[in-house]
């Protein structure tokens, strides 16, 4: 209970990256913030992922949306588990309240548009991965911004596991940046502008995945 009120007091003074996150966004389409939130507010959050997963609570991911959608382990292996925005925990409460913060920092600067927020844990087993996809897509359209925490304690480079992020260039030339899932680092980006992979772990990763939304 201590742990969730001192997130809770954190969502609404803890704001000093959303100036970065709005002024990135306008320039380049994406941030990475290696200390969005501190190991006090991220790691209690962890716990309860693992915990939840310890006990059934994830499900395989799927490869599509809606009725369309299909358990593809050869593009996705990872499992997830929804936040449910109606009966969230104390701890989820809390991270909900810090991004729906910066949702409304994000739409006071940019004119953005963002209606809600939609999000899951996603676990990655040892040997799971991602592979090349983009957010955004048609039935899917309203995802606008992807919002990424990262919840891993002590991640090394050999535990592999980088969010690979494809960066367009000019005269079609692509490069690329690995990001690796350090425990509180957060990453942002526009969902339609940047297709990303998450490369093989050799070790459980975790991680707080979302969307910003406009209306549907």
């Amino acid at each position: 209970m201590l742990q969730a009120t001192a997130l809770l007091e954190a969502a609404s003074s803890g704001q000093a990256h959303f100036a970065e996150v709005v002024e990135s966004l306008s320039t380049r389409g994406w941030c990475e913030i290696p200390d969005f939130l501190s190991r006090a507010e991220w790691q209690p959050m962890a716990v309860e992922a693992n915990l939840m997963y310890a006990n059934g609570g994830f499900r395989m991911a799927g490869v599509g949306h809606g009725t369309g959608m299909r358990i593809r382990p050869e593009i996705r292996s990872d499992r997830v588990r929804w936040i449910d925005p109606l009966e969230p925990s104390l701890l989820q409460q809390a991270w909900l309240e810090r991004i729906e913060a910066l949702r409304l920092a994000i739409n006071a600067g940019l004119m953005a548009g963002l209606f809600d927020y939609e999000g899951h844990f996603a676990l990655y087993p040892p040997g799971c991965f991602y592979r090349r996809h983009l957010d955004r897509f048609s039935d899917v359209s309203y995802r606008t911004v992807t919002c990424i925490l990262y919840l891993n304690d002590d991640w090394k480079p050999e535990d592999g596991g980088e969010l690979r992020m494809y960066l367009p260039g000019e005269a079609g030339k692509e490069s690329y940046v690995d990001i690796q899932p350090t425990g509180g680092k957060a990453v942002f980006f526009m969902s339609g502008d940047f297709e990303h992979m998450v490369m093989p772990s050799r070790r459980k990763r975790l991680s707080l995945t979302g969307w910003f939304c406009k209306r549907r």
